[in-house]
This record gives structure tokens, sequence and C-alpha cells, in this order.
């Protein structure tokens, strides 16, 4: 079935009488790692707020989270986050998820106390390819869910993942959504399936099989007026129109050619850039695109796209953005990305933005968040995606409403 959900499709805080009731919560603190050590993100920051709400409500909150994969250099316990966690409220962290500590703790919590436990994917079970039936039956599930009254969902980035933390516990306790679940999914609604022409694409980042995926879905769905695109997939639709010449190899080829097949279909719809940013003596240097020499790196989009693009964005009724326009990291290069998202905070449309990188663009290139008043920054990166290419999410799924 499709996405189409509306925020009366789920049970939400305003449903619960979470006072002195043991909520488990799952929250999401996925963060960068750097050199060890944890960063503070706005996951941390927004899922704050709820379990706040939760506890000064009265609620005895238990959260559950994880950082990174079984493995990978991400992969650590969540005492670092706590640490982060303890600047916006009172809790007690502990390095257990389902032992005889973890579950003690949880009886004895009072009401407005919040408990976190360890990462729970340490437990071998919690990514196990399994239905949310299946997930319920889990020695995960079964430890912590009778000592539990309310199972609320605020991570709506995990929210593709049929995970037992994610799908095993709905099935078993009244299950409802998290505020920042509730702005994500309310925004992802508003801007997918109630556009306001004209509704305007801008397309960038490094993952091009994402992008045509989506570019797919919006000329075939016809909501679309414009595509913007920058960055790697600008690149492959200006090689697939002959406008820069690229030493091509067989993935490169097979993707060219999809940029070519997507064109013939969608038309003008898809626009790419005029001119592009190089680097010449360690300098940003601007040049019509037909000056591109093969195989040249390319770093950001030039000003003749820059205002182009600015122009369509704030004619818009409707924009999503998913990546930023360039190699924004790199010294002199972050113009593009900028101007488009002060075209953005500009525009009177309604604007998402998500997907991978794209949040953490915003605060890199000096935007303040705050002016980008009609605009919902979404936190997810895959959750996001398949939102926008219409699929649904087993997080999602599980937690609507039994009618």
């Amino acid at each position: 079935m499709g996405m189409n959900e509306t925020s009366k499709d789920f049970l939400t805080l305003d449903d619960f009488d979470v006072a002195g009731k043991t909520v488990l919560f799952r929250a999401d603190v996925n963060s960068v790692v750097i050199n060890g050590k944890v960063q503070m993100k706005e996951r941390i920051v927004e899922n704050a707020k709820t379990i706040r709400e939760l506890s000064e409500k009265g609620a005895k909150v238990v959260i559950l989270a994880h950082q990174g994969r079984a493995g990978g250099k991400e992969f650590l316990p969540l005492e670092q986050h706590a640490q982060l966690f303890s600047k916006l409220l009172d809790l007690t962290y502990l390095d257990d998820i389902i032992g005889p500590a973890a579950r003690t703790a949880i009886k004895n919590l009072n009401s407005g106390e919040v408990l976190l436990l360890d990462n729970v994917r340490l437990l071998a079970e919690e990514t196990l390819d399994k239905t949310p039936e299946e997930h319920s039956k889990s020695i995960f599930v079964q430890r912590l869910a009778p000592l539990a009254d309310i199972y609320i969902n605020d991570a709506f980035s995990v929210a593709h993942r049929a995970h037992a933390s994610v799908v095993g516990f709905p099935m078993v306790l009244d299950a409802g959504i998290g505020r920042l679940m509730e702005s994500e999914l309310s925004a992802l609604e508003r801007a997918v399936h109630h556009i306001e022409r004209p509704c305007v694409y801008v397309l960038g980042g490094v993952k091009p099989e994402e992008v045509f995926d989506i570019i797919d879905f919006a000329v075939d769905s016809r909501g679309v007026d414009y595509i913007l695109t920058t960055g790697g997939i600008g690149n492959l639709f200006m090689c697939a129109n002959g406008m820069i010449p690229m030493k091509v190899d067989n993935n490169l080829l097979e993707s060219v050619s999809r940029a070519k097949r997507i064109q013939g279909r969608a038309g003008n719809k898809i626009k790419y850039p005029w001119d592009l940013a190089i680097e010449l003596d360690g300098k940003r240097e601007e040049i019509p695109v037909e000056q591109i020499k093969p195989n040249q790196p390319i770093y950001d989009i030039g000003h003749k796209t820059i205002e182009k693009y600015s122009e369509i964005i704030k004619n818009a009724r409707t924009v999503i953005m998913k990546g930023p326009a360039g190699f924004y990291e790199k010294e002199g290069f972050a113009e593009g990305t900028r101007e488009l998202f002060k075209a953005i905070s500009s525009s009177k449309a309604f604007s998402l933005l998500g997907g991978g990188h794209t949040s953490a663009a915003i605060s890199e290139v000096g935007i303040d968040r705050k002016e980008m008043a009609n605009a919902h920054i979404s936190l997810a990166g895959g959750a996001f995606l398949r939102y926008l290419l219409g699929e649904p999410l087993p997080g999602i799924e599980v937690l609507k409403i039994k009618k």
C-alpha cells in the first residue's frame, strides 16, 4: 500500500495519560563520531524535548536507542550520549539492556524519572530479518514489554527498518508516535500528498542511484514542475545531454543512459547547470559548462546557475530538496549550497529538506535555521527517501491505529 498517512492514523502523546505509567521510548540518538567522540546532534536535542514532556507529565521513561552498526567504527555504547542528554534533561544511564540490572532499574523508576539503556544493537536479535510478529516473540521484547505500559516511537529515521525495537514492541503494547515523528510525518504528508504547484525538486548529493529513483517516481506521479539537478546527478544529466565530456566506464555508462531515458520522458522539466565551479591554483574559478575538460573535478554550481535556480525556487509553492549542491565542506565551494538554502528561506513555498547530509549542510554553510520558517528539515536519511518513493515503512505501518 502507498504511504498516505495523516497524523489521525496514529495515537500521539495527546492520546495517552502517562502519569505513573512506564513508557518505552524509541529515540534516535545515532550521531557522527569524530576521533571516538560522539557529536551533539539535532536528533538528541529534538528527542530530548519529547522525553522532557513525558517526564513532566509524570511518566517513567525508558529510552531505547542505537549508535552505529555492529562491527563498525561508530558502534559505541551510549555512555557519551547520556552525557550529551544530561545537558538537556535529568537521566540515569545503565550499561545494560535486558539483564537483571536493567529490569530492576525499570521496576524501581519513580514518576518523572528517565532511564537510558545501552545500545540496542548490542543485542543480535535487534537487527534480525523478521516480521513484527516474530520480533514480538524475541527475548528482547519478552523481557522488557511486561515491565512497560506504553511504547512511543520518536525515531522516524529508523522507521524503514524492521528491527525488534522498532516493530516488535507495538505488537504487544499500546503504541503511539512522539513529537518529532509527528512533525516529520505531517511535513512529509503535506509535501508529498498535498502538493501546491509549482512544485520544485532540488536534487544533489553523491548517490545518483537514489536520486534517479526519486526523479523517476516524481515524473511518473506528474506532481512535479521542475527538477533542478546539482552535484553528481547534475553532471550525469549534463553528460547525457552532450554538454560535458566524460571518460566513461561501464557503471557511468549505465547512469548516463538512465539519465538520457529519464530526460526523454521528463523533457525540459529537468534543469542542469549552465556554469560550474572548479579549482584553479587553489582558488574557486567559474566556467561555462562547455569549457569543462574530460574528468575535470567539479566542486560546485556557478553563479548563473545559482541565479536561475533561485528564481525558480522563489516562485515555487512546494520545494523538496535532497543533498547539497556541491562539495560544501571544501573552502570556497559552499556557495551553491548556501545560496539555494537562502532562496528556499526567502521563498513562500512550503519546503521539505532531508536525506543524508542536507541537515548537516545547513549548519555547516552558516544558515540560521530560524530563517527557514516555512521549511521542515527532516533528520532522516533512508526513511525520508523511502517515503518520497511512496514505499511503506515497517516502523510506521505497525504504529497505525487498528481500524
